[in-house]
């Protein structure tokens, strides 16, 4: 189950972090207001997706989004920090452009080690009746 509540976070969170990348990137914007930029949006994206599922079971939009603040916030906030540390210490890689196979790469490790960081963490939270166990409720 934590496997499945990380990859459902990730999956929102990856949606998020690559587009922020791509933004700041192809802008050609600074390491900061580009992570900035990619934790923003993996939020929004994180929670959305979950508030997508809670909404067809009924809920409100309010009740929605406390569901997905209480689901996705500590699972975001690690795995934001994750991969967006591994980008910035990975050698060139946030200067990377796009048509470049460091940048993609980079990206690309810094989700899977996210999501192995992120894994025990949601496996301990879902043991506590927390987290993504509160989504589950509502499936």
């Amino acid at each position: 189950m934590a496997a499945q509540a990380t990859l459902h976070c990730l999956t929102g969170c990856a949606i998020g972090e690559i587009l922020g990348m791509v933004i700041g990137t192809a802008f050609g914007w600074s390491n900061l207001p580009t992570v900035i930029l990619a934790i923003v949006l993996a939020f929004v994206s994180g929670y959305a997706l979950t508030m997508r599922g809670v909404l067809k079971a009924g809920l409100t939009f309010g009740q929605a989004l406390r569901v997905a603040l209480a689901a996705d916030t500590v699972s975001i906030i690690v795995m934001e920090i994750v991969d967006n540390g591994v980008m910035v210490v990975v050698p060139g890689a946030m200067n990377a452009g796009l048509g470049q196979l460091l940048f993609w790469l980079s990206l690309a490790f810094s989700l899977v080690i996210a999501f192995l960081v992120t894994t025990p963490i949601n496996k301990w939270i879902i043991g506590k009746g927390k987290g993504h166990a509160v989504v589950h409720a509502y499936h």
